[in-house]
């Protein structure tokens, strides 16, 4: 009973929070209109971490997503990012531990919040404010799903528990989650196309809360833990040499998290103040 009065006064916490804030929207929606911009981001995506610990733009794919940007004023921004994309690593491009013979690819979902800094007073829309650099900072949550192939056939990595996770053997080992957190950063440049368009370009870095990204972390297990699924004796361990023989050496680095970035080009529009237009005598 007590539960459930604490869970009413959170939901009417809620909606008051939610009535406040559309109320607010309400009596300052003729100068909101004019600082809102909806946009697209299109580039790429790439990853960092145990099967690639230093090449920027290593293996990089395709990246996408849509962006709600609120203007504060001619320096200060607050932007909403919905970011898909694709990473990947493998140990035979990348060359940095070619004996190890790991590979991975991932699909990222990442919903975020970032504030922007432009370093030149800078208004979309406004050609006499043609351009400025500006830098970022945020943080957001997001999905991954690592998988491997094996004669052809793609697999999914953390229900195989590649490193012993879940194992009787390996009670620390405890399998990770599909959903992490990531703290954001970057550099960009913006400019103005058309009094309704502006364009920008953006390299952003994302610091992620999970070293398991590419499903690389700590030391090989006991193959012992793998017995009679043939698929999870193939994936745990690929290695050119000594296959099947390196229990507890090094698989990957457990004190460093992994990081991803996307890269590219962003397209927004701004929305119009619709009450102008629809009554020309409002003023």
């Amino acid at each position: 009973m007590l539960h459930n009065h604490k869970l009413l006064r959170h939901i009417k916490a809620i909606q008051k929070i939610f009535l406040s804030a559309i109320i607010t929207v309400f009596i300052f929606s003729d100068v909101i209109a004019q600082r809102n911009e909806v946009g697209l981001f299109m580039g790429g995506s790439y990853y960092i971490g145990d099967l690639n610990p230093s090449q920027q733009f290593a293996m990089t794919r395709i990246g996408a997503g849509a962006i709600y940007r609120f203007n504060f004023n001619d320096h200060l921004s607050l932007r909403a990012n919905g970011f898909w994309g694709n990473v990947a690593g493998d140990d035979a491009i990348v060359k940095y531990n070619e004996n190890r013979n790991l590979h991975f690819r991932s699909s990222i979902f990442e919903f975020s919040l970032q504030g922007e800094v432009n370093f030149i007073s800078f208004e979309p829309g406004d050609l006499e404010t043609p351009s400025t650099p500006y830098i970022f900072g945020g943080a957001g949550i997001f999905h991954f799903s690592p998988q491997a192939e094996l004669n052809g056939t793609w697999h999914n990595l953390k229900p195989i528990g590649t490193e012993g996770q879940g194992s009787e053997l390996y009670p620390d080992r405890k399998p990770y989650s599909l959903i992490s957190n990531n703290f954001l950063f970057g550099v960009g440049l913006k400019f103005n196309i058309t009094r309704q368009v502006t364009g920008a370009l953006e390299w952003g870095m994302r610091r992620t809360g999970t070293d398991y990204l590419d499903d690389v972390s700590t030391t090989y297990p006991d193959p012992s833990v793998f017995e009679g699924n043939s698929d999870a004796l193939g994936l745990y361990d690929r290695s050119l040499d000594n296959r099947g023989e390196n229990l507890n050496f090094q698989r990957g680095n457990p004190n460093n998290n992994d990081w991803y970035s996307f890269a590219g080009f962003i397209l927004t529009f701004r929305i119009k103040n619709f009450s102008r237009q629809l009554c020309p005598a409002y003023h």
